[in-house]
């Protein structure tokens, strides 16, 4: 079945049937979509692309820094498969898909890899369904939940059939925390995720900051709250206290470039890098 025509999602040949009761809201600028259209995709809409147009004017490197933080994701599930032995990822707030993607990269290092990932938005799982197959020998799954009810994914029947939760489990929350402005509801989030988690499971996360580029990132976060998308910038104390109680890993919270980089992410200017990310572990 081809469901894209001339490049764009066909949406009616692949919303699963009962989705015509879901209202896909394309005429209001979507965080998800306005990530897909700043890396060059086509699957947004008018609605997201004037969005992305007001908040780039004055934020001309958002792109850029989207772009460091595609790749940070890209080594740290390397390094999550790799280096840690993880063979159990929850991903909570998917967004559209970008290859590569975190299956596609943990399942190239261990084949039998499962992956569970989590987003609300009807049209990112609608692609999640439609486009992201694992190996045969791991699986991966999708769960549509909210990032602000935890317990609603640690209860759903797709955590419970593809996790083992005595064994570790890694937890991304990956350019998503921007988006809960409140630190204390934030916080709530990650402890509520990790606690029934087994010793040795991981949480990596990667959020907004203005430290690296103060002007730019403060007068984009402003673009992003008037088209009606609610965003904070973190300083590196607020998003490290979000790793309290856990074991943060070498190199600490670090802009997304300097994370385990590789020779293309240390090219890139720490001006044009407005994400701090890291990886915590639960002793």
């Amino acid at each position: 079945m081809n469901d894209r025509k001339d490049g764009v999602w066909d949406y009616e040949s692949v919303v699963p049937a009962r989705s015509p009761q879901v209202d896909l809201n394309t005429n209001v600028p979507h965080s998800a979509r306005i990530y897909d259209y700043l890396l060059g995709g086509k699957d947004n809409f008018p609605a997201d692309r004037a969005a992305s147009g007001a908040i780039t004017k004055n934020w001309p490197n958002l792109p850029a820094s989207m772009r460091a933080n595609r790749s940070f994701m890209a080594r740290l599930a390397h390094n999550l498969a790799a280096e840690h032995g993880i063979r159990q990822f929850l991903d909570v707030g998917t967004g559209l898909p970008t290859s590569p993607n975190l299956h596609e990269v943990a399942q190239r290092v261990a084949p039998d890899a499962r992956i569970l990932y989590v987003d609300n938005d009807p049209i990112v799982l609608v692609h999640a369904r439609a486009l992201l197959s694992g190996t045969p020998q791991g699986r991966t799954a999708y769960l549509e939940a909210d990032l602000r009810d935890p317990d609603a994914v640690l209860a759903s029947d797709q955590l419970r059939d593809l996790f083992d939760l005595t064994r570790p489990v890694a937890v991304s929350l990956l350019a998503i925390l921007h988006f809960i402005v409140d630190d204390q509801v934030a916080q709530d989030i990650i402890d509520r995720l990790m606690k029934p988690l087994a010793p040795g499971s991981l949480l990596a996360l990667s959020t907004t900051t203005a430290d690296s580029a103060p002007g730019e990132v403060t007068t984009g976060v402003a673009a992003y709250n008037a088209s009606g998308i609610p965003t904070v910038a973190r300083d590196k104390t607020r998003v490290e206290r979000f790793f309290e109680g856990l074991e943060l890993l070498d190199p600490g919270v670090v802009l997304v470039n300097h994370w385990h980089p590789d020779e293309a992410s240390l090219a890139v200017p720490d001006t044009h890098v407005h994400i701090y990310g890291g990886l915590a572990r639960k002793r």
